[in-house]
C-alpha cells in the first residue's frame, strides 16, 4: 500500500472554492494509485467563527482577570480541526470519494502531557490504515493528539502549539512510511524571500531538509521547523506546494542530494524586542551566578529567546514583542540574593522606567543590606533579518560584505548572530523591507530556481 500524505492549511480549506480545489489534488493523488491521507488544520484566520485563535478567544473573553486552564483550552482549540475534518470529509463524499474523519488520537497520535505546545511521542497508525482497506480516505484533524495517563481510564485530548499541523503530518508519514508528505498553502513553495517584500522572489525548486528548518526557525511560516525534523530524521520525501495553482514546488531532500556552496534566501522575524543589562555594577563573583539565574527563569517559564549574548559582564537577548508584558512580569522586581555571607541583594528592572513593584520591593529590601540594581536598557522597535546559506558562511569575508553592505544602505546593525546555516542581525523595524530587498539583491537571489 503506498500512501501519500497531503496536509492544507487553514487558507487552503478557508473557503467552499478553496476546499474544492483541495478536494481535487486528492482526487487526483487517489488516481495515481497511492492510498492519500489528508491532515486540515482549523478552518480560516483570527476573527473567522473557526479559527483557533477565534475559539481561543471564547475562553480569554470570559474573564480577563482569571487565565483559563489550559486543558479546557485544549478542548476548545482542537474543535476547529474537528470541525474542518468532518467538513472536507464531507465534500469528498460528495465528489464520489468514500470519506471519514479523524480526531488525532484516533489516528494514532499520541503525546506527552504538556498542554497546548505538547510533544508527539509516538504514532500507532492503526485507524488510518484499518479505514484505507476499507475504501476511505482518512481525514486527520492536525494540531491535536492524546496523552495517555498511567492506570486511568480514556485519554487525555493535547494540542501540538503552533504549526502543529504540519508536525502531525510530518509524524503520520513517518508512522505510514509514505511515498510523500506534501504540505499544501498559499504559495508555490519554499521562496527565497517573502513575497510581500520582494514581489519577484523565485521559488525554490530543491532545498534540504536542514535548510527549511533553518528557514523555518528564523521566521518563515512555509513549514514549521518540527515538521522537517521529523521528515529529516526519517527520511520522507517532503514537499511544499500551492493549493491554487499546478506549480510543482520545492522538494526538501537529505544534503546528501544536493551538495555544494549556496545562499538559500533571506528570511526575517515579527516584531522583537531586546533587552540588555550591564553587569558591571555586580560583584566580579556574583556575575556568571546572575547570568544563570537569568537564562534559567526564562528557561523554566519556556520563554524563546533570539539573539543571545553572553559576554564577560553582560547579558542580551530578545524576545518576539507580544511575550514581552510577560517578560516583565517574569523579571521585572526580580529579587536575587547571593549564596554565601554576601550582604548584597541585586534587584532587576526590565523597563526603561522602574515600575511600583520594584519601588516597593527596593524599599522592603533596604533594611537587608547593600540593594543593587540589574536595569536591563529596552529595545521595542526591532526585528531580525537573516540570510540563510549552506556552507557559505564560513568563507572569509561574507560577514564584512553582509555588514558593509547594511552599512551602506544607512540600516543600524544592533547585534549579530550567526549558525552553520545562518547570519542573522538585529535591526531597526523600521528598515526590514529594505534590508531584505538589498541582501537579496546584493547575493543574486532573484536568479535562483
Amino acid at each position: 500500500m503506498k500512501f501519500k500524505v497531503l496536509k492544507f492549511g487553514g487558507t487552503s480549506v478557508r473557503t467552499p472554492e478553496a476546499r474544492h480545489l483541495a478536494a481535487l489534488k486528492v482526487l487526483s493523488v487517489r488516481e495515481q494509485g497511492f492510498a492519500p491521507v489528508v491532515v486540515v488544520s482549523a478552518i480560516g484566520r483570527k476573527g473567522e467563527p473557526y479559527a483557533t485563535d477565534t475559539l481561543k478567544a471564547f475562553l480569554d473573553d470570559v474573564d480577563h482577570a482569571v487565565e483559563p486552564d489550559p486543558r479546557e483550552m485544549d478542548l476548545v482549540m482542537a474543535c476547529g480541526e474537528i470541525v474542518s475534518a468532518s467538513v472536507f470529509a464531507t465534500l469528498l463524499r460528495s465528489l464520489g470519494c468514500p470519506s471519514m474523519s479523524l480526531r488525532g488520537g484516533q489516528a494514532g497520535v499520541r503525546t506527552d502531557g504538556v498542554y497546548g505546545n505538547a510533544r508527539i511521542l509516538g504514532v500507532n497508525p492503526l485507524g488510518i490504515v484499518e479505514a484505507v482497506e476499507r475504501g476511505f480516505v482518512p481525514v486527520v484533524c492536525g494540531f491535536q493528539g492524546v496523552w495517555i495517563q498511567g492506570g486511568l481510564p480514556g485519554a487525555e485530548l493535547t494540542t501540538l502549539g503552533r504549526g502543529g499541523s504540519d508536525t502531525t503530518a510530518a509524524a503520520l508519514g513517518a508512522a505510514l512510511r509514505a511515498e510523500a508528505v506534501e504540505i499544501y498553502t498559499d504559495v508555490d513553495g519554499v521562496k527565497t524571500a517573502d513575497p510581500d517584500f520582494v514581489k519577484e522572489a523565485p521559488t525554490l525548486s530543491r532545498v534540504t531538509y536542514d535548510e527549511v528548518a533553518e528557514i523555518a526557525h528564523l521566521g518563515a511560516k512555509v513549514l514549521h521547523p518540527r515538521a522537517a525534523e521529523i521528515a529529516m530524521k526519517f527520511d520522507i520525501p517532503l514537499w511544499v506546494k500551492n493549493t491554487f495553482s499546478e506549480e510543482i514546488g520545492t522538494e526538501i531532500v537529505p544534503s546528501r542530494e544536493l551538495p555544494g556552496r549556496r545562499v538559500t534566501g533571506v528570511t526575517h522575524s515579527g516584531k522583537l524586542v531586546y533587552l540588555q543589562v550591564d553587569l558591571n555594577n555586580a560583584e566580579p563573583s556574583h556575575v556568571r551566578d546572575l547570568q544563570a539565574r537569568i537564562y534559567d527563569a526564562l528557561a523554566r517559564y519556556e520563554v524563546n529567546v533570539y539573539m543571545t549574548n553572553l559576554g564577560p559582564t553582560s547579558i542580551g537577548f530578545a524576545v518576539e514583542r507580544v511575550f514581552y508584558a510577560d517578560v516583565q512580569d517574569m523579571l521585572d522586581a526580580l529579587v536575587l540574593p547571593m549564596p554565601g555571607d554576601s550582604r548584597v541583594v541585586y534587584l532587576v528592572q526590565t523597563s526603561n522606567e522602574p515600575s511600583r513593584a520594584l519601588e516597593t520591593q527596593r524599599k522592603l529590601l533596604e533594611p537587608l543590606g547593600e540593594v543593587r540594581e540589574l536595569k536591563f536598557e529596552v529595545n521595542e522597535g526591532c526585528t531580525m533579518v537573516s540570510l540563510v546559506a549552506y556552507d557559505f558562511l564560513q568563507q572569509p569575508g561574507v560577514f564584512y560584505r553582509v555588514i558593509s553592505l547594511l552599512d551602506r544602505a544607512g540600516i543600524p546593525v544592533l547585534q549579530t548572530n550567526d549558525s552553520d546555516y545562518s547570519l542573522s542581525c538585529l535591526i531597526p523595524e523600521s528598515e526590514l523591507r529594505r534590508a531584505v530587498a538589498v541582501l537579496h539583491e546584493e547575493f543574486g537571489l532573484a536568479t535562483l530556481s
